[in-house]
């Protein structure tokens, strides 16, 4: 049996981005032909999309995670890499999207409405595109950055111009099938409808969508009986009706009373559209006439209603008594509901960009590390994400990024001192105010960089000077101390064999 969800929560993972490529390109008689590594592919968007062939969101329901493609990795020779594939997802025609914490993000009705609920991941950079006067051969690249993560919840509200409201088994559901060629399940007992059941009515020259919310109980809006989960499908409409059943047998019950307690529940309720329920037309329909009693009930009950200010009509959906009356009257309301409705402006390509790569950047003290700072911004997070921290060249190439941005000095004028832990984005880093950044530098190995201190690899030039001292040869420029065998970088001398530098590969930086 096919089941009707108009409520899901999805968690979607938007693609992660490519990452860059490294590489030298190499070909005879070139050994050194220049930087080639391509670009990594941008990560696939999760979007939704309202497909008038979807009426339910019962796929969500059985299927809430989500993933777009990632992007592939660049490679050699300037192949950037390949991007990822959006996930697109379709929706019904009057989807609400929501946030985690109820904000409402997209309104999304008429088919191909588009929203781009997940962002994905911008790929890495490679060595050719990041190659400059300074760098004339990067031995690094970007990594990608990965994609949005969001939890948002799918709301669906009918697009219904006539809402019908009433308490259970007062003929709602009746009144749809008659008045339209839907064909809900009616039975005599109460709770029949579990789920909205919409129709088109047609009525002169007006065709006008009408709907029946799940039986209202006192207490609906505030979580009791089904009414709560369906009075969403309410908030779209041009007018509502109440149906009232004339030829209920429950005590304590007549139509006034039932009228207080729609309208007291209608108040309670908080719609999460920007629309007010007070102010939408009501009209009441005295049902089930066709039964002696209830035409009695109707007739004594009807000036009363009527001096309240409700436009009242007495109907039987078992005989069709009044049904032509009640037709007309709610095509009018309708029609003039569209009238006062603001014209809808023509369709046009409006472009916003988006603000991307904001210069704007804060730094504050780090409230649980003492003598730490934290800095947030677009730039600096962003950057931190495709810094591979493993090369000492991109570590350089962070830092000068970050020093022309003017993060180190923010950093000095809010009183850090050298050795600072400074958080950006989740890694933390020891700020060295006494490192040269920002300014050109001369590269001086691929992967490498002079003003960091972490240097673990002994170069082949200086393995070999090393072995002719041990020999007891002459070597220029230095001379046989223990400034030099035990220096920065420098293994101790206890750590020598005949051979080479235990531990050395043998290979020079970048070679």
């Amino acid at each position: 049996m096919a089941r009707f969800v108009d409520r899901a929560v999805l968690h979607l993972q938007a693609g992660d981005g490519g990452h860059g490529c490294a590489s030298v390109h190499r070909e005879k008689y070139k050994p050194l032909g220049g930087p080639d590594g391509g670009n990594g592919g941008n990560g696939g968007d999760v979007i939704l999309i309202v497909d008038d062939n979807v009426h339910t969101l019962l796929d969500f329901h059985f299927r809430p995670h989500a993933r777009a493609g990632n992007g592939r990795p660049g490679a050699g020779d300037n192949r950037d890499g390949a991007n990822g594939a959006d996930l697109e997802l379709r929706v019904p025609a009057g989807t609400v999207v929501l946030s985690a914490d109820g904000e409402m993000l997209a309104d999304l009705v008429g088919p191909g409405t588009r929203f781009v609920a997940a962002h994905g991941g911008r790929g890495g950079l490679g060595n050719a595109a990041l190659a400059s006067r300074a760098r004339k051969a990067p031995g690094f690249a970007l990594l990608g950055e990965p994609g949005e993560a969001a939890d948002v919840v799918l709301e669906l509200k009918s697009v219904a111009d006539v809402g019908l409201v009433g308490f259970p088994s007062a003929g709602k559901s009746s009144l749809v099938s008659v008045l339209s060629a839907a064909r809900p399940k009616i039975a005599d007992y109460p709770f029949t409808t579990l789920e909205p059941n919409l129709g088109v009515v047609t009525a002169g020259s007006e065709v006008f969508t009408i709907a029946d919310v799940p039986g209202l109980i006192p207490g609906a809006a505030s979580g009791r009986g089904l009414g709560l989960e369906f009075l969403r499908h309410i908030e779209r409409c041009s007018v509502l009706v109440h149906v009232l059943d004339c030829a209920t047998f429950e005590s304590g019950r007549d139509p006034m009373s039932d009228i207080q307690a729609l309208e007291h529940e209608l108040a309670q309720y908080t719609p999460s559209l920007p629309t007010d329920l007070s102010e939408r037309p009501r009209v009441v329909v005295l049902n089930k006439i066709d039964v002696p009693e209830a035409r009695e009930l109707a007739e004594f009950v009807r000036p009363d209603i009527e001096a309240a200010g409700y436009r009242v009509f007495e109907v039987s959906a078992a005989t069709h008594e009044g049904l032509s009356a009640l037709r007309f009257a709610l095509a009018e309301i309708v029609a003039a509901d569209r009238t006062d409705r603001p014209a809808a402006a023509a369709a046009r390509i409006v472009l916003r960009p988006k603000a991307v790569d904001s210069e704007h950047f804060s730094v504050s003290e780090d409230p649980e590390t003492e003598g730490g700072f934290i800095v947030r911004g677009v730039r600096p997070e962003r950057w931190i994400r495709q810094t591979d921290f493993g090369n000492d060249e991109a570590v350089g190439y962070l830092a000068d990024r970050l020093a022309r941005l003017g993060v180190e000095q923010a950093l000095a004028k809010a009183g850090a001192r050298p050795g600072a832990p400074v958080t950006i984005a989740d890694v933390v880093l020891d700020w060295e105010p006494t490192t040269l950044a920002g300014v050109d530098v001369t590269p001086t190995g691929r992967g490498t960089d002079a003003r960091l201190d972490r240097v673990e690899r002994v170069g082949a030039a200086e393995r070999k000077a090393m072995h002719r001292l041990r020999r007891g040869l002459d070597v220029e420029g230095h001379d046989l101390d223990e400034e030099f065998i035990s220096g920065p970088g420098r293994l101790p001398a206890d750590t020598w064999t005949d051979g080479e530098v235990d531990g050395a590969d043998g290979a020079e930086p970048g070679r």
